[in-house]
């Protein structure tokens, strides 16, 4: 046999071969059994929590799951870099497109200050003039003598636009001089490391280091979330461009099911009261 036939005869091989992979479910509907999943850093933990899950029982799939913003997700799926583009703010008609739309449940946003505060509660009137620099000392709302400092997120978090939607209406602003964090985590330490601080965090990452303070006399739990008493919430969202198929069909059925379910549960994931 000369070497022109030994060559022809490897690329056959190699052709037969991939063939029964693809033919045998190793690849997915993208060519590859690794699921990407990149958006909202309030819902990557809960995302992270379902991949970790999932995976154990479905060892050919992998899932990489990242964060950076609710408006990344949306344009990670739109344009197709993202298997699963993630937001935990709702998405406007123009963004929707031929996205299809998962929601896991219900988070609240919690208003959150540090375990030293004295301040129980607030309205949603005094919570926008804290914000909007209105009212700049706790000792205004039942704190003590003692100048705020605002902690905000940065554009594009679904935790701001539902914030700002909820709490600031349209024509009301942040105070400009209020510092910016990037995450859930680092709100939740920027609070934890000062006694006047005061930010909003996700429901579903809340810590016990730092307090929640009630809204409009109601505070932020299971079941006022879940009954709407609670007002300031928002959606966990998994979107996908058109249908999704093959692992990714797969691990969103499984998220959507049962199984997913009790993991969205435990992460503090509320399904609305019917």
């Amino acid at each position: 046999m000369n070497k022109n036939n030994v060559i022809i005869i490897v690329v056959i091989v190699a052709i037969i071969a991939i063939a029964a992979l693809a033919f045998s479910g190793v690849f997915n509907s993208g060519g590859s059994s690794t699921i990407n999943v990149v958006g909202s850093t309030s819902v990557q933990p809960v995302a992270e929590k379902l991949a970790e899950t999932y995976t154990k029982d479905h060892g050919d799939v992998k899932i990489n799951v990242q964060g950076g913003g609710s408006s990344v997700g949306i344009k990670s799926a739109q344009d197709g870099t993202a298997d699963i583009g993630t937001s935990s703010k709702d998405l406007k008609p123009e963004d929707k497109g031929d996205l299809t739309e998962y929601v896991l449940g219900q988070d609240g946003i919690v208003i959150a200050v540090n375990k030293e505060n004295t301040a129980t509660g607030l309205t949603k009137d005094q919570l926008k003039d804290i914000f909007s620099g209105k009212i700049t000392n706790w000792k205004e709302v039942g704190g003590s003598d003692a100048q705020i400092s605002l902690i905000t997120r940065e554009d594009g978090s679904g935790t701001l636009d539902a914030f700002e939607s909820i709490v600031m209406g349209k024509d009301t602003k942040i105070k400009s001089d209020a510092a910016v964090q990037t995450s859930t985590g680092a709100v939740t330490e920027a609070v934890k490391g000062n006694p006047n601080a005061i930010g909003f965090v996700s429901y579903a990452s809340m810590s016990d280091d730092i307090k929640a303070l009630a809204i409009g006399g109601v505070s932020p739990n299971d079941n006022t979330i879940a009954d709407g008493s609670y007002e300031l919430q928002r959606p966990f969202i998994f979107l996908v461009k058109g249908t999704p198929t093959g692992d990714v069909k797969a691990f969103i059925d499984w998220v959507m099911g049962p199984d997913g379910d009790k993991i969205l549960h435990e992460e503090k994931i509320i399904k609305k009261a019917t």
